[in-house]
């Protein structure tokens, strides 16, 4: 016999306004702005309706109803369709939050945490008899005081506006939950807690019993520590739109900590204490070493600089990029008397376990006696392969690195570094993502000081598109991460050298 839920239907109504972390802003000439983060989106002087609707939802929640209201009020009947469409328009692209509610009853919020027409959710129906478990990956926390529970697999958050949500939570975190036991916890009818179910799927905080086994025994999931996956995710713009990078967000808020002054007594507080301690002085190196040459590496560590402009008239060759890559990644033999495990080769740097974990993407933009796009290292046989060709994904690219570099234009060669992350998890625990983000940081240095004895203009960055790569590439982001990027080229003969 079909188990029923014992509480009445209510009807199921949606509700919208601007995301918490965007704002709206007005131009000289009428014109609307909303801006989050990095994304700004223009509105040309829209009509009263619509001007009065974005207004609106830059303050509160407008369900459909007080839309048409609101439109037929200001406008007319006639002009409720573009409203809407607007509206549509704005959901697709995530600038909107969305409300859930059964009858009068808010029940949850479906928080966007990207900002783009691909930043939506996959959306995901379920199965009427289906049993589902809280995933391992999701996380609740506070969140301008409401209970926001997310997943780094998702580009959406669900906010548990209704307090039994939690209770729902709960329980499938320790024996699932299905539709009916849905309904009971949050008094709704069988479709309505249907759809809740749908919304926590899309969300990636709710998973079958299938897809709950694979997340801890089937690689590339089972592989990942929650945390790891977490700190990957929001050190990467790929699926969300929080800010990112130099954003000085504790300007006019906290004094920022003073650096080292020479000549200053070290603070003893610093240490624990105004106990004075016992200090001494090292012996520095000689100042012309004996042997030293402008080649030895005392010089070439001195001249290192990040370098942001490069000569376009005289771009780097493809000989040049040639030797640079085999200098800094080609893979040689293994060392010889390790233990048995996923050891390959022996880089010119060092890395964890000597695994060899990292691999090089160079996206060639202006590179002499190269074609342009996007190519694979193959360090063991010293040769490109081609990945994609030149498109908008890969303008994109060069886009995102010319602006988190400050630069005048693109770069001429944009190396992503992605790391085979399962080598490391397969060996260690509670440190794999930790140590290719090392070892990430050992290749840049070593990258600095190969293009600086060459000559060459190269500056390390802090983030990359990582979306337009992972497209271009087809890796799956589990088994593959982005983890740094790096931007090389001709060095001007007149640049300007920054450390």
């Amino acid at each position: 016999m079909k188990r029923t839920s014992p509480f009445p239907g209510a009807t199921k109504v949606e509700s919208y306004r601007l995301r918490v972390d965007a704002r709206l802003t007005h131009e000289p000439g009428g014109s609307l702005v909303l801006e989050q983060s990095r994304y700004r989106l223009r509105l040309p002087d829209p009509e009263p309706g619509r001007r009065a609707l974005l207004l609106r939802m830059a303050e509160g929640w407008m369900s459909d109803l007080q839309i048409a209201q609101l439109v037929t009020g200001l406008e007319g009947e006639t002009r409720i369709l573009p409203a809407q469409l607007l509206v549509r328009r704005l959901l697709l692209h995530c600038w909107l939050e969305r409300r859930v509610y059964a009858g009068a009853r808010a029940l949850l919020d479906v928080v966007p945490r990207g900002i783009g027409a691909q930043s939506g959710p996959v959306r995901r129906l379920h199965g009427a008899e289906v049993v589902y478990r809280l995933s391992r990956f999701a996380v609740l926390r506070t969140d301008r005081g409401r209970m926001l529970a997310h997943s780094p697999l998702s580009t959406v958050a669900i906010a548990c506006t209704h307090a039994q949500l939690g209770a729902v939570l709960v329980g499938a975190a320790a024996d699932g939950v299905g539709r009916l036991d849905v309904a009971k916890a949050l008094e709704v009818d069988e479709p309505t807690a249907g759809h809740v179910l749908d919304e926590l799927l899309a969300a990636h905080v709710l998973v079958t019993s299938e897809e709950a086994e694979a997340e801890v025994s089937t690689a590339p999931m089972g592989l990942w520590a929650p945390e790891e996956l977490w700190l990957h995710d929001r050190t990467r713009p790929q699926r969300h739109a929080a800010p990112i990078g130099a954003t000085h967000r504790f300007r006019g808020v906290l004094e920022p900590e003073p650096g080292p002054e020479p000549e200053a007594e070290p603070d003893p507080a610093r240490f624990g204490g105004p106990t004075a301690r016992r200090t001494i002085v090292l012996p520095g190196p000689a100042p012309h070493p004996a042997g030293a040459t402008p080649d030895s590496l005392a010089a070439v560590m001195s001249r290192r600089r990040s370098i942001r402009r490069h000569d376009d008239e005289r771009p780097i060759t493809a000989a040049q990029l040639g030797e640079f890559l085999h200098r800094v990644q080609r893979l040689g033999p293994p060392a010889t008397g390790g233990a048995a495990g996923p050891e390959g080769g022996r880089r010119p740097y060092p890395g964890a376990g000597g695994i060899g974990e990292l691999e090089i993407y160079p996206l060639v933009s202006r590179c002499a006696g190269l074609e342009s796009g996007l190519y694979h290292y193959d360090s063991a046989r010293h040769r490109l392969a081609a990945v994609a060709a030149t498109g908008p994904e890969t303008a994109k690219m060069l886009s995102f690195a010319r602006a988190t570099a400050t630069m005048p234009a693109p770069p001429q060669v944009l190396f992503m570094i992605t790391a085979r992350i399962g080598r490391l998890m397969w060996k260690y625990e509670g440190i794999p993502y930790a140590l290719a983000l090392k070892d990430a940081g050992i290749l840049t240095a070593w990258m600095y000081l190969v293009a600086t004895d060459m000559g060459l203009a190269p500056c390390a960055l802090g983030a990359g598109d990582v979306a337009s790569f992972t497209a271009l590439s087809g890796l799956d982001a589990l088994v593959e991460p982005a983890i740094a990027e790096f931007t090389l080229g001709s060095c001007p003969p007149d640049c300007e050298e920054q450390p």
